[in-house]
């Protein structure tokens, strides 16, 4: 039994030492800054980076010279099947978060076991928008053309694609009528969380970002005047 005990306390002693080594990781490498560059110029184009509190997304013009996201993301595969919108939010996670848990207190340990480990199936989230204003949770930032082709292709190659065409996930799990969700790749973990994957997009357009985030925080602290 003591032997046993022994044991125990070891994996206890190893979880919590994990568990905080993640933490001060997480929380130094968010904010340390992945770019040693300064800014491009002819900087242009208005984004935003947008956090529910845990989420972030990328928000984007719907149409500029580069690209109409309305042909990516038809308006007619949202609830309100509206058009016309002027930005349009994007943000990556596991399918299962997306689809099964719009509060916390709908979180299954499940679900959460198969979000942290890496063994469930992804999801593309599109909201759109009419206005966008900053806030704690919501910064502008000003890109040119070649960063925002930077996004667009980032993002394309984040997506499971059918002939060419993104593959809406028909469900009645939207948030409200403006949004709607896709197929896409990769797998969610505690390592590579949806905060990771906005992260990652930030640095190949080569804006404000740390070298790893699994949470937002250290993300909009980038973007904090």
């Amino acid at each position: 039994m003591k032997k046993i005990l022994q044991v125990l306390g070891y994996i206890i002693l190893g979880i919590i030492s994990f568990c905080i080594l993640y933490i001060v990781a997480e929380y130094s490498l968010s904010r340390l800054s992945a770019s040693r560059k300064e800014a491009p110029e002819n900087r242009t184009i208005q984004v935003f980076v947008k956090s529910n509190g845990v989420h972030t997304d990328i928000v984007l013009p719907v149409v500029v010279k580069e690209m109409d996201w309305s042909v990516l993301f038809p308006y007619a595969n949202t609830v309100g099947k509206k058009a016309n919108y002027r930005y349009m939010g994007i943000g990556w996670g596991d399918k299962g978060f997306y689809l099964d848990t719009p509060e916390w207190k709908d979180l299954k340990a499940s679900t959460a076991f198969v979000a942290a480990f890496g063994l469930g199936e992804s999801a593309m989230h599109v909201t759109y928008y009419n206005t966008i204003e900053e806030d704690d949770l919501c910064f502008e930032y000003k890109i040119n053309e070649e960063q925002y082709r930077a996004l667009v292709k980032y993002i394309y190659d984040s997506l499971d694609l059918r002939e060419g065409k993104p593959i809406l996930v028909e469900t009645d799990a939207q948030y409200d009528d403006a949004d709607a969700f896709y197929e896409a790749k990769g797998s969610y973990s505690m390592f590579y969380s949806c905060n990771t994957w906005t992260n990652n997009a930030l640095k190949k357009a080569d804006m404000p970002a740390g070298v790893w985030a699994t949470l937002d925080k250290g993300i909009l602290s980038h973007y904090r005047k």
